[in-house]
């Protein structure tokens, strides 16, 4: 059974560790910081913790004052960042723009993960530049097995939604790729015109929504590091 660890130091950096740099912590705050309130949208978020652990975590960080919960509809709990957690998303966002400009981005490429990928898209999603109605948008990455190869964005006004099965709309814009193109689009290192120059990424349908898609598919919150230049 995992024991909790503890430095032993009267020292804030070490008391603050404590809190922050148990294995999977950051990742749930950094979910916590995009907006996601629900256990599920957690696990979506960071699809390799147990749910076992993932309570864990989150009692963890109730009893350190960073976050509350709460029952929500259907009785399933909230989780709320404090005044406390708020004061993380300065340390969470610098974590990732340091990786972004200091770890090897080809190596990290390797750690592909398409739900996470596609989560996180989802909720950052811009459909500003999009037509006025319910869009579409499916994404093939050919590579991957089949029941991991297709996802579908169902965008309707501001509400955005991830499937990974068919959700029986017209589809207005295919997008087929490597995952590992469009992750590289999504981190800021390469872009939608360069892929499709090298051949990589072909799109079919609407032209609107092929020509604003660098737009409305948008960029990771990380990619502003120095390291994301096309």
């Amino acid at each position: 059974m995992e024991q909790k660890a503890s430095y032993g130091q009267f020292c804030p950096v070490a008391m603050a560790a404590e809190v922050f740099c148990t294995r999977w912590t950051p990742l749930i705050l950094r979910e916590l910081l995009c907006g996601s309130t629900r256990f599920n949208d957690l696990r979506r978020g960071v699809p390799r913790i147990s749910p076992t652990l993932l309570s864990k975590r989150l009692k963890e960080l109730e009893q350190a004052g960073v976050i509350s919960s709460r029952a929500g509809p259907g009785a399933s709990a909230e989780y709320r960042l404090t005044a406390a957690g708020e004061d993380l998303r300065e340390l969470v966002m610098s974590l990732g723009f340091w990786g972004q400009t200091w770890v090897d981005t080809q190596k990290s490429l390797k750690n592909l993960d398409p739900s996470l990928l596609m989560w996180d898209m989802r909720r950052n999603l811009d459909p500003t530049p999009m037509p006025p109605r319910r869009c579409t948008i499916q994404f093939r990455y050919p590579e991957l097995p089949g029941t991991r190869q297709n996802w579908w964005l169902v965008v309707d006004g501001r509400e955005i939604d991830l499937c990974g099965v068919d959700p029986g709309f017209d589809v207005d814009l295919y997008v087929e790729c490597p995952l590992r193109s469009m992750t590289a689009i999504w981190m800021g290192v390469t872009t939608v015109q360069a892929e499709r120059n090298a051949g990589r990424l072909e799109l079919t349908g609407d032209k609107q929504l092929m020509q604003s898609i660098q737009k409305w598919l948008g960029l990771s919150p990380f990619a502003r590091g120095e390291r994301a230049v096309a």
